[in-house]
């Protein structure tokens, strides 16, 4: 769904308790206001990671790589809801299983958000919504280190990338690196040094 000025966020506490709604205007502007997002990390099954290179017409970071799905939850909505919503919305993907990893939080002088990050795994076609995407493609492990730190990511998503990285590193087994994905009740297998190296 396109951004418009005139959404409504819930405004949440260090505990992410709703205190309050407010603007996606207020909020893109004020880190004051702090406000609840979901991602969705999508791999397909050689553990490559989808990308989406945001609309030039974005009020946040236009034009530059991000993860493969980031939306705002609407009022009412809890992190689940929203993930599985916004990517129906902007790739065209539903029916697929999605498996919590992380929580985490964005700072800076532009906005404030509580993010609930989510993995898939897809193979099949994505349709992105040409109005708020200008593209999309698989990324290895080893392309996206490459990109960090020369301006083709966002900021937010070399964060959580960082932090997928070290999820990786904790949950990885002892058979020969192997990390075991569990998309919702689908359990796919992933390589970690796909996902960390291109290998």
């Amino acid at each position: 769904m396109a951004d418009r000025k005139d959404d409504i966020f819930e405004i949440v506490d260090e505990n992410d308790r709703v205190i309050g709604t407010a603007a996606r205007s207020d909020c893109h502007g004020n880190p004051a206001l702090v406000h609840r997002v979901a991602h969705v990390l999508v791999f397909d099954p050689e553990g490559r990671l989808l990308l989406q290179k945001r609309s030039r017409h974005k009020d946040i970071q236009p034009g530059k790589w991000d993860t493969s799905v980031g939306g705002h939850l609407d009022p009412g909505e809890d992190y689940l809801q929203a993930a599985r919503r916004e990517m129906a919305e902007e790739l065209g993907i539903s029916g697929v299983p999605l498996t919590f990893l992380f929580t985490s939080q964005i700072r800076n002088e532009i906005e404030s958000e509580k993010v609930a990050t989510y993995l898939a795994t897809y193979a099949g076609t994505v349709r992105f919504a040409a109005d708020e995407i200008e593209g999309v493609r698989f990324w290895r492990g080893d392309e996206i280190g490459a990109a960090l730190g020369s301006g083709l990511l966002t900021p937010n998503f070399e964060e959580e990338w960082s932090l997928f990285d070290e999820w990786t590193r904790r949950y990885s087994t002892s058979d020969g690196g192997r990390m075991g994905f569990c998309a919702g009740d689908s359990f796919p297998d992933l390589l970690a040094d796909l996902v960390r190296d291109g290998g």
